[in-house]
């Protein structure tokens, strides 16, 4: 995998991360909610109207630029699974953006994750 390539597949999994961070926060400012027939146009305009969420929605729409771009210069077999990483920079970014608690389970299906990225990523070579 060329650096460009690597370099692109990495800003699209940051984005794609970045963006369900940014939606967590907006939704949390919010608070719990339930969609029905009576709130959904109050919820829906609630949700339009928080900056975090209209950009994570902004995250998520350069992401799909940003890894089409990374498509046309790798192996989805080998682009889609660096995906997963999305799930490792979240884990510790609610960690310490929201406090939410990586347990040991979550710490080793962390580390499972970035051993199965390494090995997908150097078959690529």
């Amino acid at each position: 995998m060329t650096a460009t390539a690597f370099f692109l597949i990495l800003t699209g999994v940051l984005l794609n991360a970045g963006a369900q961070l940014l939606l967590k926060a907006g939704v949390t400012a919010i608070g719990t909610f339930a969609f029905t027939t009576e709130n959904i146009v109050p919820i829906g305009v609630k949700l339009m109207t928080q900056p975090p969420i209209l950009a994570g929605l902004a995250c998520y729409v350069v992401s799909v630029v940003v890894w089409i771009l990374g498509l046309s210069r790798v192996d989805v077999s080998v682009a889609y699974p660096m995906l997963s990483l999305g799930y490792v920079v979240n884990a510790l970014a609610a960690w310490w953006l929201f406090g939410e608690v990586v347990t040991l389970e979550r710490a080793i299906g962390i580390g499972i994750i970035l051993v199965g990225v390494y090995f997908v990523a150097r078959s690529a070579t």
